[in-house]
């Protein structure tokens, strides 16, 4: 059998990280969410353009965790 015949180091028993990056970005994206929305309201508020550019940093944070959390629900596990 081809599992025999292993030449790497990694553990026959080794465990996937799937369970700890549904939970963190299952954290992330809503954390993500809030912190966009008051940037972009302090952004509004205040016309300073570092706002923004910290309202874009959380929205990418937030399209990557749902991103992420959308491709590990959609894949079977095990």
């Amino acid at each position: 059998m081809w599992l025999r015949d292993r030449a790497g180091t990694e553990p026959a028993t080794a465990r996937s990280p799937r369970r700890a990056r549904k939970i963190l970005s299952a954290i992330a994206l809503p954390v993500a969410l809030v912190a966009a929305v008051f940037f972009t309201v302090r952004a509004v508020s205040t016309g300073a353009e570092v706002w923004w550019w910290e309202a874009a940093i959380a929205y990418a944070v937030a399209l990557l965790a749902a991103v992420d959390l959308a491709v590990l629900l959609r894949r079977p596990g095990r």
